[in-house]
Parts: C-alpha cells; sequence; structure tokens
C-alpha cells in the first residue's frame, strides 16, 4: 500500500518549516525599549543600568555607561563599546551609534 501526498499539502509543509527557520534571524523582543528590526539586522535604544532586550536570539543588558564606554551583556558575554566603536560578542556584531549618561543605541546584526 502506498502513500501519497497532495502538492498543496507538501508546499505548504514547505513553507511553514521555512518560515520557522528563519523566525530567529528576525526575532526581536523586548521589555520597554525602543526597537526596530529590519532582515537580520536590529536597532535598539537601551536605557537605565537594568535595560534588558533580546535580539537575534541572543540576550543583551545594558550595565551602564563609565568613562563614555556603555557595559554590556551579550548572551554570557560581558564587552563594553564607545560611541561608533564595532565590537563582536556571542553570535552579534554591535556597533554603539550614541553613548550617553543613561543610555546607549546600537545596531546589532548577526555574525
Amino acid at each position: 500500500m502506498t502513500t501519497t501526498t497532495s502538492r498543496p499539502a507538501r508546499l505548504a509543509a514547505g513553507v511553514l518549516a521555512g518560515g520557522l527557520t528563519l523566525l530567529p534571524l528576525t526575532a526581536c523582543s523586548f521589555g520597554g525599549q525602543n526597537f526596530s528590526c529590519s532582515g537580520s539586522e536590529c536597532s535598539v535604544t537601551l536605557t537605565g543600568s537594568d535595560a534588558q532586550v533580546e535580539i537575534l536570539g541572543t540576550s543583551l543588558a545594558f550595565g551602564g555607561v563609565q568613562d563614555g564606554r556603555a557595559s554590556l551583556s551579550v548572551g554570557n558575554a560581558s564587552i563594553s563599546c564607545a560611541e561608533g566603536e564595532t565590537v563582536s560578542a556571542a553570535s552579534l556584531t554591535l556597533t554603539c551609534t550614541t553613548v550617553e549618561a543613561d543610555s546607549v543605541e546600537l545596531t546589532a546584526s548577526l555574525g
């Protein structure tokens, strides 16, 4: 006995699987912070020392600013960056576009 699957059912399964594969590449979630995502790049502003966000499947937390450098936790790594500096941590490349006394604006992308 043979079982056949209709073409529409196979197509729907493929589209669903493809959509689930892309979800981590475009997903951002946040807790009261400003952010926007386009493709595999997100821009976010973190304000206050307890600000956290999940970007592209990686957690990102802001620890504050000292001597013009923003302290960040990216996944399990601790990093800092100055305005205009690009750093890598976990699976993300981060560019700190603006660093102020109690906030950091950055762009995050995969890789």
